[in-house]
Order: structure tokens, then C-alpha cells, then sequence
């Protein structure tokens, strides 16, 4: 009998310490990395578009009439979203009013970033390193909420107050923003490019026109 109880109290004892060790697991760091693409290709999929396109941005088009884009952006008569693998790489892009936004597709596709968010004592925080943004421009990131009709926008911080950068003179950014919750399928980090040269606060900004989305990462 004697030995019976100690061997019940050495399993129990067992399973206590596995139970202990998975609960703290579940308050191990966790972390999430992700590669950005551009905007134009997920819109281009997302949407099934006949033809990869930017909507964000527009090229001249003497032929084109005035118009509202396939994000729902209107657009003055003369430009019109650029399609990617039909127009010319050196044509100059300009904002929905026919504004030049001073550089070319190339430029504005070449843009690209990795971003890693970590999770550790309870506290989030995302790192993105970028490169071939525009030089001494100004950017901001906010977060797709896809499980939202329609889709919304908030910055990663949550407040608008630690979401928006500088990019260097070189084109490249590091940023490190503390998130309130973790990214999932639902949601995703865009980084938007503000062509009047600052943030807008908790909005975009007036997309197409001084606000544009450039890249994009989704987890899976």
C-alpha cells in the first residue's frame, strides 16, 4: 500500500511538472516574420484583376477620361492607374490630380522590407528594416483589417503617435513600433507612402491623392 501511494504521488508529481511546463510555453516568446510585396500585386490578386495594375498611383494617358479607379479612387481626365507589365518602367507617376509625384514606376515598385513582430513578457513590438523608398520621405504604417466590410485601417500602434518615419537619404528605414495585438490572417502591415510629406494622425491620409499605398505584408 505504501508503495502504491508513492508511486500515485511521483505520477502526480510528473504530471504537475508537465503541466507547469506547458503552461509556461504558452508565455514563451512567440514572433512572426514577413516579407513585404507591392501593393499593386496583392490589390492585383486579391481583387482577380485581368491585368496587374496600381491603383494607388497613376501614369499620363492623354486618351483617359475622368474616372473612378478599382479602389474607388477617383481620378481627373489625362492619368490613369498604371498597368505594371504593359507600361514603361521610366514612366512618371503622379497622385489622382494630375499632381507629378517626381518619380517613376521602377522607382516606386522597387520598394521592399522585412517585418518581424515579437512577442516576449507580454508586450508586442514590430522591427521593419526597408530599402528603395523614396529619399527623405515621409511614410507611415498602418494595419488592414480584413475581417471588417468594408476593410479598415489603423495605425500599428493603435494611437497614431509612433507609426510614422522619416526614410533616410539613402532610401533605406528601420522603425520599431510597440503593437496592441498580434497580426493574424485578418489583418496585415501596409506601409503608406504620404506624397505631401506628413502623416496624417490616426487616418491615411486622402488616398490616391496625398497618401498611397506602396507595400504590403499579410500573414499567412
Amino acid at each position: 500500500m505504501k508503495k502504491s501511494l508513492e508511486r500515485r504521488l511521483l505520477l502526480s508529481a510528473a504530471a504537475a511538472g508537465l503541466l507547469i511546463a506547458s503552461i509556461g510555453s504558452g508565455f514563451a516568446a512567440s514572433s512572426l516574420k514577413l516579407e513585404f510585396i507591392t501593393h499593386a500585386a496583392f490589390f492585383s490578386a486579391e481583387t482577380k484583376q485581368p491585368k496587374t495594375l496600381d491603383p494607388q498611383v497613376f501614369v499620363e494617358d492623354t486618351s483617359a477620361p475622368e474616372a473612378t479607379g478599382p479602389q474607388g479612387i477617383k481620378h481627373v481626365a489625362g492619368v490613369r492607374p498604371p498597368f505594371i507589365d504593359q507600361d514603361a518602367r521610366t514612366s512618371k507617376l503622379f497622385n489622382a490630380e494630375h499632381k507629378p509625384l517626381g518619380f517613376d514606376l521602377q522607382s516606386w515598385l522597387s520598394a521592399a522590407g522585412t517585418v518581424t513582430i515579437v512577442e516576449k513578457d507580454g508586450k508586442l513590438t514590430l522591427d521593419a528594416t526597408f530599402k528603395n523608398l523614396q529619399p527623405n520621405a515621409s511614410y507611415s504604417l498602418f494595419e488592414n483589417h480584413f475581417d471588417t466590410k468594408p476593410i479598415t485601417f489603423t495605425p500599428m500602434d493603435g494611437a497614431g503617435k509612433t507609426n510614422s518615419f522619416t526614410a533616410k537619404a539613402d532610401g533605406t528605414a528601420t522603425v520599431t513600433v510597440t503593437l496592441p495585438s498580434m497580426p493574424t490572417h485578418d489583418n496585415a502591415v501596409l506601409l503608406i507612402y504620404n506624397s505631401s510629406g506628413q502623416p496624417h494622425g490616426t487616418e491615411r491620409g486622402r488616398i490616391g491623392v496625398d497618401a498611397h499605398h506602396q507595400i504590403i505584408a499579410r500573414p499567412e
